[in-house]
Order: C-alpha cells, then structure tokens, then sequence
C-alpha cells in the first residue's frame, strides 16, 4: 500500500501533535507545522517533519508550501488544517485590527495555504482538505464572537469548496470538535486579558462569570474529552473511501446541533448562552 503524505498545521501541542504522532506510527509520512524553533527542532527530532508557518505571512504559507512539495515530489494526499487560536471578548471591546488578526491567523490564512495545494491534488487525481472547525462554527455565544466569526466562515467555504472540487475527487471535510483538552483555552484566556481591560468595560461583570466558568471548564468538564477523539474523526475522514462531509465530536457538539436546528432561535440561544 502507498505511503500516504499529510501536511498537519499548529502541531506543537494538542490536537495537531496529537494526531500528526498517531498518524507517524500508522506508517504516514507526516509533515508538520510551528512557529516557535524549540517546537520546530523537537518536531523534526521526533520524526515529524516540521517547517515554520504563521498563517499571518503570506510569505511564510509560501515557503511551507514549497518546503513540503519540494519533500513529496509535488505529490500530497492530505491537507489537515488545524493551527488557530481563540480571540475572546464582546463585540463592542474587541479592536478590529485584533478582529483582523484573528481572521488572518484562523480563516484567510488557511485559505492561502488551500489554495497552493488544490491544484497539486487535481493535478495527481485525488486529495483530502480536511478543516479543524469547532461547533463554534454553528453556534456562537458571550464572548466568542471573533473565533466563531472565523469558524463561521470556514463552514461556508467548505461547503462551496465541496461543491467545486467534487468532480476533481479532492474531498473538504469539516471536523467540528467541542470542548478538547489542549492549550487552547489557556491562550485564550491569557489573549483575552491582554487584550481587554476588563475592568473599564461595560461587561465587567459577564466577564467575571465567564472567567470563573472558564476556569472551572479548564480543570474538568463532563462533556470534555482528550485529543484522541478528535484523532479517531480524522483518521476516518482520511480513510474512508467516501468521508463524511462532517464530523462532530463530543456529545456537547451533538447536543448544541440539535438544539439549534430544532428549536425556536430565541430558545436557543437563551439555552446555549446558560452552557
């Protein structure tokens, strides 16, 4: 059987090293991604090729790109977007250049380095853009409005990238994890009080419950899980002869769907804002 190649973005903790080590003993040739040198020299150390990319440089995306066609021949089977990072805050506190930083690093970022590759995989007849979304992506709530704003318009450019690249027999899946174990939330909350003075805005107090709900989901959560579950999704979509044009995870990603297909928006949105 060949060897598949996948290229696994923000792979220096959770999720993206998690699955990029998993997929390196199933016997895939993985390439990965990181900005900080330490997590590029201890990536390739542990046989998992890592080249630098910060989706806010357009120049850095090309150099990634070239590094890793340059690696497989121009030949990559599997794309799996993945590096982001969470700008919390309300609407009314956030900057936008810090709005336009997250779209950068989360959404057109990632557009840059999906265009390069689409038409290396049409070329070779068959490839896989697989997308980390977020049920966030479906659903947004106090304080998330940047993030799920650029999961948002993720979701919408998977469904029209579907659509186009369908006759090419290149595949977009959407994963849509829920809460994971990971580093995300820490850098979350630590971005969060850089970036707002919370004690000079009018949601103070919103922001006070939030931090402590935060907190408290950051130790233990019913509905969290670890990164394996995320892996299981994407070794499906990555095997599967036909995947799924979406993978959920996590009953709480399942539960917020339903809710928000089968009920009343106002409903809701009253109950997904109590979550």
């Amino acid at each position: 059987m060949k060897e598949k190649t996948i290229l696994i973005t923000g792979a220096s903790t959770g999720i993206g090293y998690y699955c990029a080590s998993q997929l390196k003993i199933r016997g895939y040739q993985v390439f990965t991604t990181a900005r900080k040198p330490e997590d590029i020299a201890r990536l390739n150390n542990e046989g998992l090729t890592c080249f630098y990319l910060d989706y806010r440089q357009e120049a850095s995306i090309e150099s990634c790109f070239q590094n890793v066609m340059a690696k497989t021949n121009n030949k990559l089977d599997i794309l799996f977007n993945n590096g982001a990072y969470g700008l919390l805050g309300a609407v009314e506190d956030i900057k936008t250049d810090d709005l336009r930083e997250q779209f950068e690093a989360n959404f057109f970022g990632w557009h840059s380095l999906s265009k390069r590759i689409i038409p290396i995989m049409r070329q070779n007849g068959h490839g896989r853009i697989i997308q980390c979304s977020s049920v966030l992506g479906i659903v947004s709530g106090m304080h998330r409005a940047p993030y799920a704003a650029t999961k948002h318009a993720l979701e919408a450019f998977n469904t029209s990238m579907r659509i186009e690249l369908a006759a090419h027999n290149i595949h977009v899946v959407s994963i849509r994890p829920g809460p994971i174990q990971s580093e995300f939330l820490n850098t979350a909350l630590k971005t969060l009080q850089e970036k707002i003075d919370l004690n000079k805005s009018a949601h103070k107090k919103d922001y006070q419950k939030s931090l402590e709900r935060l907190n408290k989901g950051n130790k233990s959560s019913f509905f969290k899980l670890g990164p394996e579950a995320v892996f299981k999704k994407l070794l499906r979509a990555c095997e599967t002869k036909r995947p799924k044009a979406v993978y959920s995870v996590t009953t709480l990603t399942y539960i917020v769907d339903m809710i928000r297909r089968l009920l009343p928006t106002r409903l809701a949105e009253k109950i997904i804002a109590k979550g």
